[in-house]
């Protein structure tokens, strides 16, 4: 089974909009192109994202800029029913239904402006989920041309074979990084590699950054060591961590910072020992490994 042919890291558009850094079409549309130009390919979206604005927002930029459809990768997720201004919802919930996920796809190709997403993803898993009348909805958008692959979104193993059983998954957007390395632990990454599933990560730098406490301390400390030996950025170290692991993980990079992406795919690149791989993965549990 082929898979979406993805650039090495994704661009995260969850804080292009609104929630976040609440960019001008036209500040979208350069930022596409410096992602294009420095061979990120690929972007990762959500119904959801900027209360269901951000997609339209990021459609109207890409359509200005003139850069081909098949050049590039649309990833849209599907499901969440938050509280916003654009729904009827009195309570946050999830919608897998038949016909809510046909028309969730819709909605996310017309604000968009595009007739397919490489890849469709169900948010976070629900436990009213059907798995055949998912099967049944991925297969129709399948059928249509309106999706190329689909996938799921933080959901356990046993939650992923469940709905493996009735219709082929491609991926899976788990929260991973030096400082949330769980998925190494509890067979997730193991059941990913065993079934061909591709694990892309959100939120790839973890709390190092985000967070004061031993963890962090640790991990910054060792960092600064590891920055003047490889000559090279903390950000794209721990980049190159994820990178390293078998499973093949695609890191989804959410920063709107010009040089930062211009030094993402630097991370590509960079081989860590193994004895620094594990020495990331040491200071942040704590201890050394059994």
């Amino acid at each position: 089974m082929t898979k979406s042919s993805l650039s090495p890291i994704i661009a995260g558009a969850m804080n292009w909009g609104v929630w976040d850094k609440n960019l001008k079409t036209k500040e979208m549309e350069n930022l596409i192109h410096i992602c294009f130009e420095n061979k990120i390919t690929t972007f990762d979206h959500a119904d959801i994202y900027g209360s269901y604005t951000t997609e339209a927002q990021f459609g109207k930029a890409l359509s200005n800029s003139k850069i081909k459809r098949e050049q590039i990768q649309l990833i849209s997720k599907c499901g969440i029913q938050m509280l916003a201004e654009k729904r009827n919802n009195t309570i946050k919930h999830y919608d897998y239904s038949k016909d809510y996920i046909l028309w969730s796809v819709e909605n996310s190709l017309k604000n968009l402006k595009t007739d397919y997403l490489d890849i469709l993803l169900l948010h976070r898993p629900s436990p009213l989920m059907q798995a055949d009348e998912i099967a049944e909805a991925v297969e129709k958008l399948k059928s249509e041309g309106k999706i190329i692959d689909f996938g799921v979104s933080n959901f356990t193993s046993s939650q992923t074979e469940l709905i493996r059983q009735k219709t082929p998954i491609s991926f899976n957007q788990i929260q991973f990084s030096a400082t949330d390395y769980q998925p190494m632990l509890d067979g997730s990454l193991d059941y990913m590699q065993l079934h061909q599933i591709r694990p892309l990560s959100w939120n790839p730098l973890g709390s190092v950054f985000r967070q004061e406490n031993m963890q962090t301390f640790r991990l910054r400390k060792l960092l600064a060591t590891l920055v003047s030996k490889y000559e090279i950025g903390a950000d794209t170290i721990l980049l190159a961590w994820i990178l390293k692991h078998p499973a093949h993980i695609v890191p989804i990079a959410g920063t709107v910072n010009v040089a930062r992406i211009q030094s993402l795919m630097k991370a590509t690149e960079l081989q860590l020992s193994q004895e620094d791989w594990f020495a990331i993965w040491t200071e942040s549990m704590g201890n050394e490994v059994p």
